[in-house]
């Protein structure tokens, strides 16, 4: 689709400087700007590329003020950055707006299917699951028995949902995303082996979450695994069984959470941290890269380290560990003066 700059200026309340009919059907970096393309110039780092850029519009903040000449169209508004975020935004709707029901899925008479929604092909939807209106199942997702989705919710291809697990309004789950799945519970055997246990509960993920790809929730033992709602999870993520993650908390990229944990509301947890199973991280936590956490946090704390400690003791350990190999020496030579007495 084609846009002219007096269009866009309108969707964004900006003002037109240039031609007005200037054409774009793409976007870009403005470092990377071609024929055709939009951009935006927020970073005064990058203001030097606006006058080299290849691009047909550029967005602009209205203080901008050109050094040299500019070969672009540029549309002025309040905040370049906030201006091309919106249309992203827009952009992406535009892509993602599928819809219909593909004669290739296959839906189980008893399933309930909400109004304008979206099923690709090879779908699996199983009996009694529920899906709310305007929600989107990609090709080649699985729905198990009883399971239910929310209104405005999107499920990329692949996703695979097992039976009675429920998931609420406005989520998105990527690509390879395993809700359900059963819990890691084994009972070791006396005469060596294990014993399964039977993972009977399920998931419950709130509205307002989205699920990396290939990220993995598993049901509970009893009861739930609880996702609350505003929750964000990078991709390769773990939650266990029985977990429950709080409000808004977001986890980057091959983190993990061990079973019967409870993490609190607006957490932030950086990537590959691992947290034990049945302890509790209280509200407002932050968790740095890597960190082990293995015993209960307080709420408000910066934790860092393997095993995690508060991150005015962590640094001084790190001070000190750069100290270890003159202090071995300095402890040596003690030593040696004290035998040679």
């Amino acid at each position: 689709m084609k846009f002219e700059a007096q269009q866009i200026a309108q969707k964004l309340g900006g003002v037109v400087e240039g031609d007005p009919k200037a054409e774009v059907y793409k976007l870009c970096k403005i470092e990377e700007g071609e024929k055709g393309g939009l951009s935006f110039l927020a970073n005064p780092k990058y203001t030097h590329y606006i006058y080299q850029t290849q691009a047909s519009i550029v967005i602009v903040n209205k203080d901008f003020v050109a050094e040299q000449p500019v070969h672009t169209t540029l549309i002025r508004v309040n905040n370049a950055y906030m201006a091309f975020a919106q249309l992203l935004s827009m952009y992406n709707d535009i892509q993602q707006n599928k819809g219909g029901i593909s004669q290739l899925a296959f839906i189980h008479p008893s399933a309930r299917i909400g109004e304008n929604c979206y099923i690709g092909e090879f779908a699996y939807i199983g009996e009694n699951v529920v899906i709310g209106d305007n929600s989107k199942i990609y090709p080649q997702t699985y729905l198990g028995d009883n399971a239910q989705i929310g209104k405005n919710t999107t499920l990329f291809a692949g996703v695979k949902v097992y039976c009675n697990n429920m998931i609420g309004n406005n989520c998105i789950l990527h690509s390879g995303a395993v809700i359900g799945a059963d819990g890691f519970g084994f009972a070791p055997k006396a005469e060596g082996g294990y014993d399964k246990i039977a993972q009977i509960g399920n998931v419950i993920i709130e509205d307002n979450v989205e699920i990396g790809a290939n990220t993995c929730i598993d049901r509970a033992t009893l009861g739930s695994t609880i996702v609350h709602k505003g929750v964000k999870l990078d991709n390769l993520c773990q939650i266990a069984h029985n977990v429950v993650v709080g409000e808004n908390t977001a986890m980057a990229s091959q983190s993990g959470v061990a079973g019967s944990s409870k993490i609190g509301k607006n957490c932030i947890m950086a990537g590959q941290v691992g947290i034990v199973g049945h302890i509790e991280v209280g509200d407002n936590v932050t968790i740095a890269a890597q960190s082990g956490v293995t015993k209960a946090v307080q709420s408000n704390s910066i934790m860092l380290g393997s095993p995690a400690l508060p991150i005015d003791k962590m640094r001084k350990i790190y001070v000190y560990e750069r100290k270890l190999e003159e202090m071995a020496k300095r402890i040596a030579d003690l030593e040696k003066k004290i035998n040679d007495k």
